[in-house]
């Protein structure tokens, strides 16, 4: 993909290399790491289940921006399958062995905003997709990227864990 050079190259700025892969699950997690973030008005009457769905995405990305893999890993499923880029990640512990670390080094120095989500939840099945801008530096020179994030969630008795996310991200024009 012609955006791979421009995500190695904002790694390399931040602070370290992150696979190109990483790169998207970085600018997604950051999508609900910012407490500043308001949900958009898509979504004004939310049901309990679907403010506890995105209660959880919001942990996740608040977890991985402070480094807490302890927090990271109990809202996902073992068997989570994260597609990034055209790779995957199969399960919870591949995804704690290669990319968590790095993205939080990464989410340390990012900011996001949020700018759209969807929530739906049916039965023990539910799923929020968000858009997101993430601004960082490269060079010394601000970089906006739009992001955008799928997260499916799984009914696991009174909690709901991630058991599939999907981002992908471009640089904002």
């Amino acid at each position: 993909m012609k955006h791979t050079a421009i995500y190695l190259a904002l790694a390399f700025a931040v602070g370290g290399a992150i696979p190109s892969a990483a790169q998207d699950a970085l600018v997604a997690a950051a999508h609900a790491s910012q407490a500043e973030s308001t949900a958009p008005a898509s979504q004004p009457d939310l049901s309990p289940d679907a403010k506890a769905v995105v209660a959880v995405v919001e942990q996740f990305g608040i977890a991985l921006a402070k480094a807490d893999f302890k927090a990271v890993q109990s809202l996902l499923d073992a068997d989570v399958l994260i597609l990034e880029s055209g790779g995957a990640e199969r399960s919870r512990d591949e995804y704690m062995a290669m990319h968590a670390i790095s993205d939080a080094q990464f989410l340390n120095g990012a900011h996001s905003q949020l700018t759209q989500r969807r929530t739906r939840v049916d039965g023990d099945l539910a799923w929020v997709g968000s858009e997101s801008e993430l601004h960082a530096s490269k060079d010394g020179k601000p970089l906006t990227l739009l992001s955008t994030e799928t997260m499916v969630l799984k009914r696991a008795g009174a909690e709901w864990r991630i058991v599939h996310i999907h981002w992908s991200s471009r640089p904002k024009r």
